[in-house]
């Protein structure tokens, strides 16, 4: 399994982005979310969605802002980031695996820097 970000960038604070990530091979019944890494930081849980879409999970730090979907026909995890802060600035890798929370992680993305302008 190979996965492919796309999206990211720069936007002021209070906008929004758009995040996806196409996923190649087989992800049939596999967890697809998103991590991020802020510089300096380790790298944190974002959000993870079930391959029907019946279970979704989001950090704390993001809930009511940011919501992730699934079109798991075309094998891709979408992160639609609104109300966007100075604190989101940070890499933002996609990932499947396992786990609500992504506990287990098979495959990662290559990363796509956001940057959030205050």
């Amino acid at each position: 399994v190979q996965l492919q970000a796309f999206g990211g960038g720069l936007v002021q604070a209070g906008g929004s982005f758009r995040l996806s990530c196409a996923a190649s091979g087989r992800t049939f019944t596999s967890y697809m979310g998103w991590f991020r890494q802020a510089p300096g930081k380790e790298r944190e849980f974002v959000t993870a969605i079930s391959w029907s879409g019946g279970s979704i999970n989001y950090a704390d730090s993001v809930k009511g802002r940011f919501t992730v979907s699934r079109d798991s026909a075309k094998n891709t995890v979408f992160l639609l980031m609104n109300s966007l802060k100075p604190e989101d600035t940070a890499v933002y890798y996609c990932a499947i695996g396992a786990g609500v929370r992504l506990g287990t992680v098979n495959h990662w993305g290559q990363g796509t820097l956001v940057t959030v302008s205050s």
